[in-house]
């Protein structure tokens, strides 16, 4: 019972990682991003390519042999071999479509934020320069030290430029 356990439990934490939750979401958002990417290629690029004949791409094709027919009431070929380019043309355009869409609105976003916050990390672990009266706060007090000999009392400097204050 206890094996069964454990490996129903690996299971549950293999699903709730997020590499697999964000997989399932992609795969159901890429199946409604293809029937908008089907019907905007079906009913404005196709019809635009086709301008020249038919709306329909799959309608273009080419006949490799002599005897070519194709019954009239049904659009079978019943005879000859034929290369049905317009198919070929229309998924084609459905893949670079497809392809443009996901890349300029999923992929370029999601790396120019990450650039960002690349960015942001690094500032932030970056320290801060010092401040202006820091650095006059330092030199006075390595001027007094100078002039008396020894180190000088520390003051609310934080040691910015090195030199070392000891508690008096």
């Amino acid at each position: 019972m206890s094996e069964s356990k454990g490996v129903l439990q690996g299971f549950k934490e293999f699903l709730m990682r997020g590499n697999v939750i964000e997989l399932a979401v992609a795969v159901v958002v890429g199946a409604a991003f293809t029937n908008i990417v089907n019907a905007v290629v079906k009913g404005i690029i196709n019809p635009i390519v086709g301008a020249l004949g038919s709306q329909n791409l799959d309608h273009y094709q080419s006949c490799l042999t002599e005897t070519c027919a194709k019954d009239p009431k049904t659009g079978a070929f019943t005879d000859g071999i034929y290369i049905l380019w317009g198919s070929v043309l229309s998924a084609a355009l459905t893949f670079l479509i497809t392809a443009a869409v996901v890349y300029f609105l999923m992929i370029l976003p999601i790396n120019k934020w990450k650039e960002r916050q690349a960015a942001r990390k690094a500032d932030e672990s970056i320290p801060a320069d010092p401040t202006e009266i820091q650095l006059l706060i330092e030199i006075r007090d390595a001027l007094i030290a100078q002039r008396t000999g020894s180190p000088s009392a520390p003051s609310s400097g934080t040691g910015i430029i090195g030199t070392q204050k000891s508690q008096q």
